[in-house]
């Protein structure tokens, strides 16, 4: 690269969960090692919580903080979003676009090609962040999603993916990657190891998350009960999260008799969450390499998770901490024997040396930043 500072643009749609955490990390240890980064992103989505976390990495953001309506499905405002998105990167003349996500793949991809056209060098990067790998191949849908991930990979330098897990996804419904590809994962950064203690009156369980049913709060909800069943005794959760199905979970406890058992609360810094609850649980339907888990652990908090997606790259594979995705029976099992055996945590949780060593935000960092060099050296040498 020539002596100056490599220019970094991040595009992904939502500013929410585990792709706005991995961009803020990213944009804060990118910009400590002297990149300058900026973001582009959905402008609707989000409440004030997540006003918040943009207001945190805003000096870090030297290339700024752009915001666009960009639809969650594929639409017609997809071409004014994208030519939109097209002019504010041309302005801001990146090394490197990374998309995260399908959107945010799509808008990185599309631009940076657009841009090579008119003989600008750049690099485009895609991580799929778990997204379009939960479709079904066998539906129609599914099929769509998949061939224009394979016809998009014409406009991609690089494919980063978070875990072998969506590696292997992806090889399996979209094809063996044509391009370059890592695998590269989720980090934490050095204050999320500050071990959290909960509060003398923390629930027994905590969910945090999206409430929606791909995330698993209704298996969370009957799991307790059946929890309590196997222990003979009631006990006590915390559910904090925001999401369009909020009131169907509200209704599931009422019916159960749970609702004064289990608690819920709106979205909250994740330091804040974990005082309120003595063990996290995350009985996901799906996920790629969800951040919840490294939080958890990175915290020395114990965890109890469904085995999907990267969570057993995590958690060891065959670990006792792992129940089947949707089996509430199971995970319920998990639950009572966390409660009544004392060195239920200590027997089935990382160790915290070897996690912080494979699961550190400057880690992660460190390795795509050294990704985006050599993508913007071989750029440069290839353009002369």
């Amino acid at each position: 690269m020539e002596d100056r500072p490599l220019r970094i643009l991040h595009c992904f749609r939502s500013p929410i969960g585990g792709i706005f955490r991995h961009v803020r990390d990213l944009a804060k240890e990118q910009a400590a090692a002297g990149c300058e980064v900026g973001v582009i992103c959905d402008s609707s989505t989000g409440g004030e919580h997540e006003e918040k976390l943009f207001q945190s990495i805003m000096p870090y953001l030297a290339l700024g903080l752009t915001r666009m309506p960009i639809d969650r499905s594929v639409s017609p405002r997809d071409i004014p979003a994208f030519w939109r998105s097209y002019k504010q990167i041309r302005s801001l003349r990146p090394d490197i676009l990374h998309g995260h996500g399908a959107k945010g793949g799509a808008m990185a991809r599309l631009a940076g090609t657009a841009l090579r056209v008119n003989r600008y060098r750049v690099s485009r990067l895609y991580s799929p962040h778990g997204g379009s790998m939960h479709f079904d191949p066998t539906r129609l849908s599914g099929w769509l999603v998949f061939r224009l991930e394979r016809i998009q990979e014409w406009a991609t330098d690089a494919i980063v993916f978070v875990c072998e897990f969506e590696r292997d996804a992806y090889a399996s419904k979209v094809g063996a990657p044509t391009v370059r590809s890592e695998v590269v994962y989720n980090g934490v950064g050095e204050s999320d190891f500050e071990p959290s203690l909960p509060n003398p009156d923390a629930a027994d369980f905590l969910y945090v998350g999206m409430l929606r049913d791909l995330k698993g709060p209704d298996v969370f909800i009957d799991a307790f009960a059946r929890a309590e069943r196997i222990l003979r005794r009631p006990l006590s959760a915390m559910m904090i999260g925001d999401g369009p199905q909020r009131d169907d979970y509200l209704t599931m406890m009422t019916v159960r008799g749970l609702g004064q058992r289990i608690r819920m609360a709106p979205a909250m810094n994740i330091r804040e969450a974990f005082k309120l609850g003595k063990t996290v649980v995350v009985p996901s339907r799906a996920e790629a390499m969800p951040y919840i888990v490294l939080e958890t652990l990175a915290a020395r908090k114990p965890l109890i998770a469904s085995d999907v997606g990267g969570i057993a790259e995590v958690l060891g594979r065959g670990s006792k901490a792992m129940a089947a995705p949707g089996n509430a029976q199971a995970l319920a099992e998990i639950m009572a024997e966390s409660i009544s055996d004392p060195e239920w945590a200590k027997r089935n949780m990382p160790q915290p040396e070897h996690f912080h060593e494979v699961f550190s935000s400057q880690t992660m960092a460190a390795r795509i930043t050294n990704l985006y060099k050599e993508l913007a050296d071989f750029a440069r040498v290839e353009s002369r």
